[in-house]
């Protein structure tokens, strides 16, 4: 797997090249999606698989196609530098790469957040956080597992410069740990399980300690938004899928043992992983939640995270480089620069049975 960072500055490099190109997209009626493995995105490949995307797509007369990818950072740089018109992807990503990279996106879907799917495990019985300090930890870099290391440390007074951050693949995770060389890791399910159930170890922290900021959306291009038969489609066929793997009984069983298979454990891993994972099932917690002044202090947080580590671009002067609209009216950050958004309007139509 490439380095993250060379993968952000080829992302970056393609969107102004497409810029210079004067590509545009729109005024058109097929549209892509990609997507990635992750429980939270797993309905995806259930409702494309099950027709409810197509369903959805041919009420509005128009066409969506759902591609899934393999390797989550490659996705979002296919979305970033323009070959399809929406990604699922977390909060941070969306900011620090399409977003930092001159597209400008909007989070259509705001799904789940994790809520214990992210975590940091220790080697040795009975450790807690603060002993973290001095090891090497094992990590995707500048990765949400990066960003939550640096807000776990916070809580026990120790900063980055106390450890020694080594980037590894999410590919490469739980082989390295089971090496005797590699004693700290911070990953996400389902390789956190993985890891968990090793022997003579310790979880010390996971994101259900920082609920509500390691975010799971579906971020589509912002110019794609002007036609709102494309965020009618996506959002009502996301809430069928919702309802349908939400149910009790054979009917929901059948549809998460369908996202199981697809991401490769069974129902119970599923399920499991399900636990660990706030989902917004219905819009209007989806909705309560982007427009909460928690979501503001979060996307605070995360920029400056993202400048810390060089994440904005070389021309970023300031964590506010990057303007990020939230409903309401607020705009964190440069206002002039306005590269994401959290936009709940079509999220509100589903909640008002309006789509």
């Amino acid at each position: 797997m490439f380095n993250r960072f060379v993968r952000r500055v080829s992302a970056t490099i393609a969107v102004f090249l497409l810029a210079l190109a004067s590509f545009s997209a729109f005024a058109k009626d097929d549209y892509k999606i990609a997507w990635s493995i992750y429980v939270g995105w797993m309905p995806w490949d259930y409702a494309a698989q099950s027709g409810i995307v197509e369903k959805w797509a041919k009420k509005y007369g128009i066409t969506i196609e759902v591609v899934q990818f393999n390797d989550y950072i490659e996705s979002i740089n296919q979305y970033t530098v323009g070959a399809f018109d929406g990604c699922t992807m977390t909060n941070m990503d969306a900011l620090t790469i399409p977003a930092a990279g001159g597209r400008d996106s909007t989070a259509l879907i705001v799904g789940d957040f994790s809520n214990g799917n992210d975590g940091i495990v220790l080697k040795g019985a009975s450790k807690t956080l603060a002993d973290i300090k001095g090891q090497n930890v094992n990590l995707v870099e500048l990765s949400v597992s990066h960003y939550m290391l640096a807000r776990a440390l916070a809580t026990v007074d120790l900063a980055e410069r106390d450890l020694t951050v080594v980037n590894t693949s999410d590919a490469d995770i739980v082989a390295a740990f089971a090496t005797d060389d590699v004693t700290a890791v911070v990953t996400w399910n389902p390789l956190l399980a993985e890891v968990q159930a090793m022997p003579d170890v310790s979880p010390v922290f996971d994101s259900s300690m920082i609920p509500g900021e390691i975010i799971d959306m579906l971020v589509v291009s912002t110019e794609a938004m002007e036609d709102p038969r494309f965020g009618k489609a996506l959002v009502g066929a996301w809430y069928e899928t919702m309802a349908v793997m939400s149910a009790a009984g054979a009917a929901g069983d059948a549809a998460k043992a369908h996202m199981a298979e697809a991401s490769g454990t069974d129902l119970a891993g599923y399920n499991a992983q399900l636990a660990a994972t706030q989902m917004f099932y219905t819009p209007q917690p989806a909705v309560d939640f982007v427009r909460s002044p928690a979501l503001s202090e979060t996307m605070s947080n995360v920029t400056s995270f993202s400048f810390e580590h060089g994440l904005l671009g070389e021309g970023a002067a300031d964590a506010g480089f990057v303007g990020i609209a939230l409903p309401g009216g607020q705009v964190l950050g440069a206002e002039d620069n306005v590269k994401l958004r959290f936009d709940d309007t079509y999220m509100q139509m589903a909640a008002d049975g309006a789509l």
